[in-house]
């Protein structure tokens, strides 16, 4: 194993593996932190944790046991993944682990650049954009665990850390991967040790894994990845072999937990022409929804049948206000994960998720260990094999288009 990951959610985890396997690494995505050691076919192995919302201190224990066996598989870099959109709030995990981290692999020169221009991420003087909006102004100030509502990453981030946050600007990395080099020494010169880095295309993006090259850590969203492959390349340390892909046939159903713009906006397209059931977070924390009940009626349904609690932000702070943020999403979740082993137990083979926590749910609810990351559906949003009779595809809240449901059940079936 060359480069270990580690994310900080289950569908951030298969964006990222998508990425590197577009870009020719061999991938495998483990569900938690491995008991036993990787096989010799794998490049790049990213450890899925479920730490994107939980304390900082148990974020912290968890990356670190990660990268622990991360290093044990021989891995020569290692990348911590969180999304693009950077979820944390002001108290939130990603400093902590990006210094932990750091401080574990005597790491200086830490570039930090969550952006994603294929999917409208994009960074400029250190704020984050979401297509032609700021962060804090793109719906995600209005998440019900992560609100976003300052888009500058370098005062963000300094609040979850004691040292300071450098930058490297725009011009500097339209000059390319050596003037980023030097201005990350520069920077370090100064005292800073985490950088954030600016970047609005793709080719930013590959400037940037050029420059970090050496570097023991590198953080960001899954674009940052995509110049990095091409450094082991260089030194002739992939395979040229690709990754052998099939479909699987059978039924299709999905799962939506997600409240973003996006996955509404899916939601109430797929609704409008297939079965569809909302369920509330009144119904889940009152009982009188239960897996049970739901998985009969999916599986009864004829074509994709769609069940979701994907709801408007006022409706979802409602419901927290009436029933606490913690104990909502706990019931919740736990409702999604019962569901999707009583789908797969009556028979479904290709099952799509919508959103982190959701999709971080449905993993640990069907057990699963080691996941081979496929072809891209949609930007970020790859098919994946769990078993030799379940495909998966994880998405996360904002990623895909309108239809992206449709399209991802028949692509997964071909």
């Amino acid at each position: 194993m060359l480069l270990g990951c580690i994310g900080d959610d289950f569908t951030g985890s298969s964006d990222l593996g998508n990425t590197l396997t577009k870009a020719g690494m061999r991938v495998t995505q483990y569900v938690g932190i491995p008991d036993t050691p990787s096989t010799a076919d794998v490049e790049a192995g990213i450890i899925a944790l479920k730490s994107r919302s939980i304390p900082a201190d148990q974020a912290v224990a968890l990356s670190l046991r990660a990268l622990d066996w991360l290093l044990a598989q021989g891995c020569t870099q290692i990348l911590f993944k969180y999304c693009s959109t950077f979820d944390s709030t002001q108290d939130g995990n990603i400093g902590p682990v990006a210094d932990a981290l750091a401080d574990a692999l005597d790491a200086r020169q830490v570039l930090v650049c969550p952006a994603f221009p294929a999917t409208g991420r994009s960074i400029y003087q250190g704020h984050l954009f979401v297509d032609d909006h700021l962060l804090s102004e793109s719906g995600m100030q209005n998440h019900p665990l992560t609100p976003m509502t300052d888009p500058d990453i370098r005062r963000w981030l300094g609040h979850q850390i004691t040292g300071t946050v450098g930058h490297i600007p725009a011009p500097v990395v339209m000059q390319g991967s050596d003037a980023v080099q030097g201005r990350m020494q520069a920077e370090d010169a100064a005292g800073h040790r985490l950088l954030v880095a600016d970047a609005i295309t793709d080719s930013d993006l590959i400037t940037l894994g050029r420059a970090a090259a050496d570097l023991p850590l590198i953080t960001g969203g899954s674009g940052i990845a995509m110049g990095l492959p091409a450094n082991f390349r260089a030194l002739n340390m992939l395979s040229s072999g690709g990754v052998a892909w099939k479909g699987q046939a059978g039924r299709a159903a999905i799962l939506s937990g997600s409240c973003s713009v996006v996955t509404r906006g899916q939601v109430a397209l797929h609704a409008a022409s297939h079965p569809a059931l909302e369920v509330t977070a009144e119904q889940v924390m009152s009982g009188t929804v239960t897996a049970a009940t739901l998985a009969d009626w999916t599986l009864a349904q004829d074509g994709l049948p769609l069940i979701y609690t994907s709801a408007d932000p006022a409706m979802v702070q409602q419901a927290q206000a009436r029933f606490g943020i913690t104990e909502t999403a706990t019931r919740i979740e736990a409702l999604f994960a019962d569901l999707a082993a009583r789908l797969v137990a009556g028979g479904i083979t290709r099952l799509i998720s919508a959103g982190g926590e959701t999709s971080g749910a449905v993993v640990e609810g069907l057990e699963l260990s080691a996941l081979q990351i496929g072809p891209e559906i949609d930007p970020g949003v790859p098919m994946i094999r769990a078993s030799e009779s379940l495909v998966l595809a994880l998405k996360s809240g904002n990623f895909g288009g309108p239809d992206l449901f449709a399209r991802a059940a028949a692509m997964m079936e071909g």
